[in-house]
């Protein structure tokens, strides 16, 4: 089945993630793309709506993205937000000039007319704005709709062309009456049905599942978090005893979490489980290295390994699965061309050459939010549908320094502590993802009237709604208090903990 499409141009906003984000939340299917998609790929792709992102740039500068004019001709509607609207602005006859007083964060919404994109949207209300030029004059056939303090020109339309625009950010939760405005532009201008459901996901991905796999073996990378074990219990309801779900224990999982793993899935995937213990070998590649994205490499080409061994092991399989997420494709592909990569992510990019076996990645264009709900639709635990998420190179990239056992068992007795506290207090469920990391310094103390020079504990636990942006977790001084205190205690070789306060961007939700 084809499902309704709405195109996003990404101009390079920290944003732009959660436009897609909202869309979907909606019930409407969102794909972000390359801003410089030609009008010919975009009237072949059939969007029912286009939304031109923000970006960091200014449309004055030279060089800065633009929009194939021949977009706007094709009867589409579009909305522009920030950068996209002094994108259509200029484009279409109006004037852009930097502003004489930049608006960032948050300011008064207040609306002159409602027009279609605002109907319905409280007179005055709270947006979150971020940008130094403003819409100096609009274009002719242009409505202005609203302003703020320090911008004439907020909100604009112009149905007759299909063009509609706001210079603040409604996918942000900050913008009160957002989620009014989008929902105005998608159902209301755009005409979507809203067909985009993971019941209907689940029915689509099962058929596509067997339409790839045919009569062939498969195999399944499972590392026991969210996303392998929803592509396992998919690919175990799609083509039962084809599968051959392989769980690596690395030697840097959590506490109990291998013997966990294998207890909960095994009962969900019976015969189609394989468990490998190869901690000793994934430690020994890893001695002496420091470099997160070495390890990260290293680490990856280990489970390739392991799976082609297991594979061969059992008749060989000629098909991998893996729980690639469309975070993970966004984070490590650029949309807008040429900027920087954040990092590597073991299950994004193909692989080995010499590996001749085609990839099946059926959650590819999911958000995190939307596998957990697939999982609970496949019949998974809440223990592991609920589960934060856990990096592939599981703690490898949460010991800042050499991995060596001594520091895996450290750290794996420090978070189990943290994770405890916070479900015990009812806290887990709040947060999005929380660890903890160890840091490669020592400090000084003093225990039991002695002088230590041991190891520092960093935790880290922070609020999100997909993942791609995300806030430090206000958690109770006396829950930080009583976590402390008991790694201090129990855990030994270390004397200090701290808390970690930073926001994702400018810092990423993990430390390495």
């Amino acid at each position: 089945m084809r499902h309704e499409l709405l195109l996003i141009l990404d101009y390079g906003s920290q944003f732009t993630q959660l436009i897609a984000r909202r869309a979907r939340e909606m019930g409407v299917y969102a794909e972000i793309v390359d801003p410089r998609m030609k009008r010919t790929e975009i009237q072949k792709r059939a969007p029912k709506g286009i939304v031109l992102s923000g970006g960091p740039s200014s449309v004055n500068d030279q060089g800065a993205p633009g929009l194939d004019p021949g977009v706007l001709d094709l009867g589409i509607p579009v909305l522009g937000i920030c950068y996209g609207f002094q994108l259509l602005a200029r484009d279409l006859g109006g004037r852009v000039k930097p502003s004489s007083r930049r608006e960032y964060g948050e300011a008064t919404l207040a609306v002159e007319t409602e027009g279609r994109l605002l109907q319905g949207v409280d007179h005055t209300s709270r947006v979150w704005a971020s940008h130094g030029d403003v819409v100096e004059s609009m274009p002719r056939g242009f409505t202005r709709l609203a302003h703020t303090e320090s911008v004439e020109v907020a909100a604009v339309e112009d149905p007759e062309r299909g063009v509609y625009a706001v210079m603040f950010h409604p996918e942000v939760a900050h913008s009160t009456q957002g989620a009014r405005i989008l929902r105005n532009f998608l159902f209301e201008v755009c005409g979507f049905r809203g067909d985009w459901t993971m019941g209907k996901v689940l029915e689509e991905s099962v058929d596509r599942i067997r339409g790839q796999v045919g009569k062939r073996r498969v195999l399944c990378a499972l590392s026991g978090g969210v996303d392998s074990s929803v592509v396992a219990a998919l690919l175990h309801q799609a083509v039962p005893s084809q599968v051959m779900a392989v769980f690596v224990d690395h030697g840097l999982l959590r506490l109990g979490e291998a013997e966990q793993v294998a207890r909960s899935m095994g009962q969900i995937l019976q015969h189609d489980l394989v468990t490998v213990d190869a901690s000793e070998r994934f430690l020994e590649a890893l001695r002496g290295v420091e470099d997160p994205e070495q390890k990260r490499k290293i680490i990856g080409a280990q489970f390739i390994e392991v799976f082609e061994e297991a594979a061969h092991e059992r008749g060989g399989a000629e098909l991998l699965a893996q729980g690639t997420l469309y975070p993970d494709v966004i984070e490590s592909t650029s949309t807008r061309g040429p900027s920087a990569k954040i990092k590597s992510h073991h299950n994004v990019g193909g692989l080995p050459e010499h590996m001749k076996m085609e990839l099946v990645e059926p959650l590819r264009e999911l958000f995190k939010d939307e596998v957990r709900e697939l999982g609970g639709l496949l019949g998974l635990p809440p223990a592991i549908v609920q589960r934060h998420p856990f990096p592939g190179p599981g703690l490898a990239v949460r010991i800042l320094g050499p991995v060596t056992p001594e520091a895996v068992k450290t750290l794996q007795l420090a978070d189990d502590i943290f994770i405890t506290e916070l479900r015990r207090s009812g806290q887990y469920d709040r947060v999005w993802q929380a660890f903890a990391v160890l840091l490669p310094v020592r400090t000084v103390g003093v225990m039991g009237d002695g002088r230590t020079y041991d190891q520092v504990v960093a935790l880290r636990a922070v609020t999100s709604s997909d993942g791609m942006t995300a806030d430090w977790a206000r958690l109770p001084d006396a829950f930080l208090s009583k976590v402390s205190s008991r790694i201090v205690n129990e855990v030994p070789g270390v004397n200090r903990v701290v808390y970690d306060i930073s926001t994702k961007p400018p810092a990423t939700i993990e430390w390495e």
